[in-house]
């Protein structure tokens, strides 16, 4: 049982949950937190459908996403090197928690072990934006898919970011798969798969 006597749902031994949670509890500046959640639709096209997609997700996440340029160009698919085939936008705080509640209410409340990376960082995809709860159906519009992407870090990741004194963050500081699967089962209560 973890610490407030609720049984997370993660494909971990319950020794190692307790674990993780004590050393949490132990150290504030070790307990992970969700940085930001990226939102992507890919195309791998221009034009018109391309402005649906950035109309919807700018109305979706209630923020102005940004297109994305194809980096080479591939004959086969019609991509030219430069054009915009897709949109994505990156949610923090408060957007970002409340974006993600509903995707992952899209989702069932459930992740694929195999999404976590080594760093605890996650991504899922959704097949069709109308299972985003609130969300209706436009003929206009259409239906679109979109990947879902969250950056768990601690804090003190401030250090590789900033200008002045600039430095990597240490390995034993970093965020580990095992810990991002607690972070998700215990703050979002999502069933690891």
């Amino acid at each position: 049982m973890s610490a407030e006597g609720v049984k997370l749902q993660v494909p971990l031994p319950e020794e190692k949950v307790q674990e993780i949670l004590k050393r949490w509890e132990e150290q504030p500046m070790l307990k992970p937190r969700l940085a930001k959640v990226t939102v992507n639709i890919a195309l791998g096209e221009s034009g018109e459908r391309l402005e649906k997609a950035y109309n919807l997700l700018q109305e979706l996440t209630g923020q102005k996403p940004i297109k994305r340029a194809a980096k080479k160009t591939i004959r086969q698919f019609g991509i030219r090197r430069g054009e915009n085939i897709a949109v994505m936008v990156t949610l923090r705080g408060e957007r970002a928690i409340n974006f993600l509640k509903r995707a992952l209410e899209a989702v069932g409340w459930r992740i694929k072990a195999s999404s976590f990376d080594e760093f605890g960082n996650v991504g899922f995809g959704i097949r069709e934006h109308i299972q985003i709860p609130g969300t209706k159906y436009d003929p206009r519009v259409g239906i679109f898919g979109m990947d879902v992407i969250l950056t768990i870090e601690r804090p003190g990741y401030r250090v590789a970011r900033r200008r002045r004194a600039r430095s990597k963050i240490p390995r034993r500081h970093r965020v580990t798969k095992e810990e991002g699967m607690v972070f998700l089962a215990k703050e979002f209560g999502v069933s690891i798969v």
